[in-house]
């Protein structure tokens, strides 16, 4: 498209917004690119694109990989533009352009690395046209917004331009049907030898086979429809993976590429950061950067300790680590991590949804397809849900098999540190996506309290 009067002056009021903020002191990510797009509808297809653009999507893992992506890449020393600060929907990506041009629009930098909200695809993608566009999986998710995760896999064949090169988790047979016709490669972790046959978890999405709908046969599932499977109808089956993670170690990872083995390090062996730092890996492979380098800079980096903490104070570790509030999928991740983390563990759950909590309008069905049930392990000594819904978390628990107990419940998120037993070696403090602020007040209150 081309530059019109709307688009400048949509483009000299979000700039002179930036300029405000700073002088206020405030960052106001969104806040520019909301202006932009107020003023002119089409701001994004307008907008002067740079040479190169990576965008990473997905439901679950996208801002680990990015962020990872974006770490790698200054290691390195390659410039670029990202949302890393803002938001992943169009006003977050318009708002990094912005302040990554001049004022006429022309772009800084040669290369943007954008995540992008699979669920609002439609205001973005067509726009912007990705060059490399990497999916991490595809899970069903909210109620509010994208419960069906077919749904989600029909929204971004709509909008994921043809001919975008698409890298993929082959494990994840949604994600990897994506866009057929576009050209692709695969991630996969290998089958590892505690990979078993068959899955514990209450949500399973993929039964039937994509092509002909005939029930699929599993080599093994890892967790919910993540593994390997093949249809004994017409011979679909999970594709190759091209970046395939062979041997995973404590620390690090081998992966498989164009007939060589090359080492990564992994910041921790829990599966869901393995498969966040292999889609890293292929993603930076893909765009040019040598194997040695990544690994290089990999190894200064580490997962985002908003997503993933882990402290010692006086002899125990204390945990926060992101649950994401009504997805039933997150939610599972992290109580598997607790049930097979070694030790006596406690387990401080906020799950309430932020925005919701504050209206008391949350839907509690989604507790019904997360596996507490890997909270009614012995080795998991107490567990505390505080928050708006603590009555609906409490009856979720005793469902589950938890014993009475071992479960406290109270509204009061402030005073749940304080009803922690001294039995435990490890507490985790399991938080929503907008509640990072009061997890780390109850983490200074345990650390304090140890």
């Amino acid at each position: 498209m081309k530059r019109n009067f709307s688009f400048y002056l949509a483009l000299f009021v979000s700039k002179l917004s930036i300029l405000a903020l700073r002088l206020v002191g405030r960052k106001g990510t969104n806040l520019p690119g909301g202006c932009a797009i107020f003023l002119c509808r089409d701001f994004l297809g307008r907008m002067p694109r740079p040479k190169t653009v990576i965008g990473i999507t997905g439901t679950n893992g996208k801002t680990t990989v990015a962020n990872l992506v974006e770490d790698v890449l200054d290691l390195c020393g390659v410039p670029y533009c990202c949302n890393r600060t803002g938001s992943n929907v169009d006003t977050g990506v318009a708002s990094a352009l912005i302040a990554s041009s001049d004022w006429l629009g022309r772009p800084k930098k040669d290369l943007a690395v954008f995540e992008l909200d699979e669920r609002s695809s439609n205001l973005s993608m067509p726009y912007i046209k990705p060059d490399l566009l990497l999916c991490t999986n595809i899970f069903r998710d909210s109620y509010k917004r994208n419960a069906h995760p077919e749904f989600i896999v029909d929204v971004l064949n709509r909008y994921i331009p043809d001919g975008v090169k698409l890298i993929l988790n082959a494990d994840d047979l949604m994600c990897a049907s994506l866009k057929p016709d576009n050209p692709r490669v695969y991630f996969s972790i290998a089958r590892q030898p505690e990979d078993g046959q068959g899955s514990e978890n209450i949500v399973q999405d993929v039964r039937s086979c994509p092509r002909c709908g005939a029930a699929l046969e599993w080599d093994f599932r890892r967790y919910h429809h993540i593994g390997r499977a093949r249809c004994p109808a017409c011979g679909f089956a999970s594709p190759q993976g091209d970046y395939t993670a062979a041997v995973l170690e404590e620390d690090r990872m081998l992966v498989e590429m164009g007939g060589q083995a090359h080492p990564f390090p992994l910041a921790d062996r829990r599966l869901i950061n393995v498969y966040n730092s292999l889609a890293a890996v292929a993603l930076l492979r893909e765009f040019g950067l040598e194997p040695e380098a990544i690994s290089q800079a990999m190894a200064q980096t580490g997962i985002s300790a908003t997503r993933f903490l882990e402290e010692e104070a006086n002899g125990r570790k204390v945990i926060l680590h992101l649950a994401k509030g009504q997805n039933p999928v997150a939610c599972s991740r992290a109580f598997q991590n607790i049930r097979d983390y070694p030790g006596k563990k406690a387990a401080i759950l906020f799950l309430d949804d932020y925005f919701d909590a504050a209206h008391t309008v949350e839907n509690t069905a989604w507790y019904y397809d997360a596996d507490f049930e890997f909270l009614a392990d012995d080795s998991v000594v107490q567990i505390i849900a505080a928050g708006a819904r603590h009555w609906d978390v409490y009856l979720r628990l005793l469902m589950a098999g938890v014993q009475p107990e071992r479960a406290e419940h109270l509204r009061d998120t402030a005073q749940a540190a304080d009803l922690l037993a001294p039995e435990a070696d490890a507490v985790f403090i399991l938080y929503d996506v907008y509640t990072i602020d009061l997890a780390n007040k109850v983490k200074s209150s345990v650390t304090l309290d140890t």
